[in-house]
């Protein structure tokens, strides 16, 4: 029989703790996001090819994922929160170290110092990320999906502020003195940590201070790491393709411009709304996330009809709506199919077995002429084994949810 612990409190202190998430997301993936406005920048500092400066986005997620099951384990041995003070404190050197040891002006060295300082940072993201989405779930039950999809929210809402603020940064202090801004920034998030207080468990037995690697073993488990492969490699990829596809079209740079910005305002009002529908209780969350999987690949599979800027605006708005909804609510869904005790590992795993379609999924399209065209390929195939996850999911989550309580 496995152990019980406390309740959540679901609400209260809990939501110090998603302010604390939310600001969380945005010093981390909102930077990241961002940061493509530093890349001329670096690439004429260190006289480098766009391809070559590229990658230092590239070494960043890769490492995030990679430094997922690390997170989780940690966040298993030791707290939530002496973990996001220790990736707060890796963001923070991550940024300083370009600068304040900075490489000779030889190109293969400067890239090497690159490489090795975003290595730094994309471990601070994850060891950042990983414990401040997870915590959010420890706290909340009931109200799990509203308080995930709120903390997570941050990224949008950052993400808009940061375009321009980092812009006025680079115009004002050149890159060197914004990285040094954005570093101390970034250094909040030690701050918002701190405020990560661990919950208190009961005198139980605590059967989950190990990181559960057999969780691959699990069947629900092993679906939604596919469904997870296939949604990193067509969902997440069409924001990389808008603005070079409205260049093909002729579309003027400030209409372009303009599109990121209804991609973010769409995309957090999704977030939220899903949120709040989903704290109603009227639908499980894993037939919520199969209904919000068949709009986005919808949308997907219609791109290739937009030919001008307001076909293109429409397409858009309706995939960064349906985007954010999915966001909100797949976190909550593994919850839901892995159960709290295993959660912490289970998130790692996924967010490690996630990342290989997100490596796949832009080359992919990259290499197809009609970039648009694949994406809507591989959101009908996406949307197809949808339709096989959703009665089965919802089977196995049932029958793991009765196991639970007995």
């Amino acid at each position: 029989m496995q152990a019980k612990t406390s309740n959540p409190p679901d609400g209260g202190y809990g939501w110090v703790v998603v302010a604390s998430a939310f600001t969380v997301m945005g010093l981390t993936v909102a930077v990241l996001k961002t940061f493509g406005l530093l890349f001329v920048e670096i690439q004429q500092h260190f006289d480098e090819l766009a391809s070559t400066t590229s990658w230092i986005t590239s070494v960043t997620i890769t490492i995030f994922h990679l430094g997922a099951p690390v997170a989780s384990s940690l966040c298993a041995r030791y707290t939530h929160r002496a973990v996001v003070i220790t990736g707060g404190l890796l963001a923070f050197s991550g940024m300083h170290c370009l600068i304040e040891f900075p490489p000779s002006q030889n190109t293969l060295t400067g890239s090497n110092y690159c490489y090795l300082y975003w290595c730094i940072s994309g471990l601070g993201i994850s060891f950042s990320w990983i414990p401040a989405i997870s915590i959010v779930s420890h706290y909340f039950s009931k109200k799990r999906a509203l308080a995930s999809a709120i903390a997570s929210a941050g990224e949008c809402v950052f993400a808009f502020t940061f375009g321009p603020f980092f812009q006025w940064l680079i115009s004002q202090y050149g890159w060197k003195g914004a990285l040094l801004i954005i570093g101390g920034i970034q250094l909040n998030i030690c701050a918002c940590g701190v405020l990560m207080r661990p919950l208190a468990k009961d005198k139980s037995p605590i059967t989950n201070k190990t990181f559960n690697w057999m969780l691959v073993r699990q069947p629900e488990f092993v679906l939604y790491a596919i469904f997870g492969i296939l949604a990193a490699m067509s969902f997440f990829v069409p924001p990389l393709f808008l603005v070079p596809l409205s260049y093909s079209m002729g579309i003027d740079d400030s209409w372009t411009a303009s599109l990121l910005s209804i991609l973010a305002v769409v995309d957090f009002a999704g977030r939220l709304l899903c949120g709040w529908y989903a704290n109603l209780h009227v639908t499980k969350s894993v037939h919520l996330l199969t209904v919000t999987i068949t709009l986005i690949s919808t949308s997907l599979m219609l791109l290739p009809l937009a030919n001008n800027y307001l076909s293109l605006a429409i397409f858009t708005g309706f995939y960064g709506f349906f985007f954010g909804t999915t966001v909100a609510i797949h976190i909550t869904v593994l919850a839901d199919v892995v159960g709290m005790p295993d959660f912490d590992s289970a998130l790692g795993l996924f967010m490690l077995i996630r990342s290989t379609g997100g490596f796949v999924g832009p080359p992919l399209a990259g290499k197809d002429t009609c970039s648009t065209c694949k994406q809507g390929r591989m959101a009908e195939f996406t949307w197809w084994y949808s339709c096989f996850l959703n009665p089965t999911e919802s089977h196995l989550v049932d029958s793991h949810c009765l196991a639970m309580k007995v």
